[in-house]
């Protein structure tokens, strides 16, 4: 169906909000059969529940529809201002103009609808689904950011209208910032982004001004040329900075440009300790294979928890809400340590400390949080390099009941795997976005551990797998906790308890 016979709504309610970060409401159509009452749904951004607004409908689908706002009629009671002056543009952040009281309530609901209805699961009475645990900060909270540099920089229509030859120069059309939804050629020029703190802001800001005023050239996603590629920016509870800037071109044809940046970028931030850079000519922008380089500094930062330091490398994975980090790894610890409910041959039954599997460790963080309270902790992560921060974590808080593992998870644990070093008296997984493979959970199963503890940033497939376990487990306890305020993102900790037989 051409757009220009896509149907316009005028004053419709928006009634709720979604998936992505969109607001939803419900329309009859003539040509889907619907419920009475019921409607196809329609998506549509920059919405919040309660406004009155003209939608224009951009695609239409057999069982759903998408829009866009004409106009806001009425704003809702609830709605606020959006803080970020590119609200609307930059594609994160979408539920800035919803109260956070509002945020957290909507995703306390999601947590609810993803294991009620996706995994169809019973879920505990009285206490046993517990109040999100929202951010104390919602500005600022990050620790890490990656921006994108290019020569494409989005403009807004109007603007776009207005270049010509005369016009075109360094200064329009190289950005530095974020990628704009459905353009993986454009960036969105970032001049303030409140997720990390201020002086995030000036370094890429100086960056941006440097490589304008010395002729950088900027990457280019078409042609795969360029000498400015990506930034990633990182810091610690300290407010020290690590900063990687990756160049897109062969590093030696262009020394003096580079080792120029670099020394700039040494001189004006002090707060900068970790002064790095890579050189990326492959057709993606992960470093994960490349060997990333100290022009001054250290190659880590340090951050701290409960008296453990954690040494977090230019590649390793660490939570990025920092204090959020440390609220969800206390629940994971409250969930695998509390007394275990049913008497089981296991060790950790009878008093002593248990047997604890950590699947998906990453660098160790939860397994070496919980290993004070265990008799031993063993850590299985696929990242061979995430693996060695995990050992070194260890070994720099002086822990020396954990044991290390890397590989692909299916394959390393296994029934074998669990005959050689022990039947886990809990299991805590913290599984990526996909969640568990399949035989993984298989294994889980084989392995009957007295509890599971399974730390989600994905409801969804959490859900998918908790359905799974359930042949075997009940679900006693649900934790949700907000780590990105502003987004429809959550996190989520269940707590599961192997059944009696009877």
């Amino acid at each position: 169906m051409k757009k220009k016979n896509l149907p316009l709504y005028e004053g419709v309610e928006i009634t709720g909000v979604a998936a992505e970060g969109k607001a939803l409401f419900k329309v009859q159509r003539d040509d889907v059969p619907c419920t009475k009452g019921e409607g196809i749904v329609v998506f549509v951004p920059n919405c919040v529940p309660g406004d009155i607004a003209d939608v224009q409908i951009i695609k239409k689908k057999h069982s759903y529809m998408e829009g866009k706002v004409v106009r806001i009629v009425q704003p809702s009671a609830v709605r606020t201002e959006a803080r970020c002056p590119h609200f609307g543009v930059c594609g994160g952040c979408k539920w800035q103009i919803l109260p956070y009281e509002e945020q957290l309530r909507y995703k306390q609901q999601q947590i609810i609808d993803n294991l009620t209805r996706i995994g169809h699961l019973t879920l505990p009475g009285g206490d046993g689904i517990l109040p999100i645990k929202g951010s104390q900060k919602i500005y600022e909270y990050r620790n890490k950011l990656e921006f994108s540099c290019s020569d494409r920089k989005w403009l807004p229509a109007e603007e776009f209208k207005k270049l010509n030859d005369q016009m075109v120069n360094d200064q329009m059309v190289n950005g530095i910032g974020f990628h704009i939804p459905g353009a993986f050629d454009k960036v969105l020029d970032i001049q303030t982004c409140h997720l990390m703190p201020e002086i995030n802001n000036r370094i890429r800001n100086t960056i941006r001004q440097y490589a304008v005023e010395h002729g950088f050239s900027f990457y280019n996603e078409h042609t795969h040329e360029g000498l400015l590629r990506t930034l990633i920016l990182r810091n610690n509870h300290k407010g020290e900075i690590m900063l990687i800037v990756s160049f897109g071109a062969v590093i030696a044809r262009y020394k003096d440009q580079v080792s120029g940046l670099l020394e700039h970028l040494h001189t004006e931030f002090p707060e900068i300790v970790a002064l790095m850079y890579v050189e990326n000519t492959k057709y993606n922008d992960t470093i994960g294979d490349l060997d990333v380089k100290v022009y001054w500094g250290q190659d880590h930062l340090i951050e701290e928890m409960e008296g453990l330091q954690f040494k977090v490398g230019p590649k390793s994975f660490y939570q990025t809400n920092t204090d959020q980090a440390y609220e969800l790894y206390k629940v994971a610890r409250e969930f695998a340590l509390e007394p275990l409910s049913t008497p089981s041959d296991h060790a950790g039954s009878n008093g002593t400390k248990p047997l604890i599997y950590d699947l998906y460790t990453g660098t160790g963080t939860i397994a070496n949080f919980v290993a004070r309270e265990a008799r031993q902790v063993i850590g299985i992560e696929y990242v061979p390099e995430a693996i060695e921060d995990a050992k070194t974590n260890s070994k720099i808080n002086h822990i020396e009941n954990t044991l290390f593992f890397a590989g692909d998870m299916k394959d390393i644990l296994n029934d074998a795997f669990v005959a050689k070093y022990g039947r886990p008296d809990v299991i805590i997984t913290d599984p990526p976005r996909a969640g568990m493979h399949e035989d993984v959970v298989n294994v889980i199963l084989n392995a009957e551990p007295q509890r599971i503890v399974y730390v989600s940033c994905n409801p969804a497939t959490q859900a998918r797998d908790l359905a799974l376990l359930e042949k075997k487990y009940t679900i006693t306890k649900v934790q949700p906790v907000d780590m990105f305020p502003h987004t429809q993102h959550v996190e989520n900790v269940v707590q599961l308890e192997l059944k009696v037989e009877r």
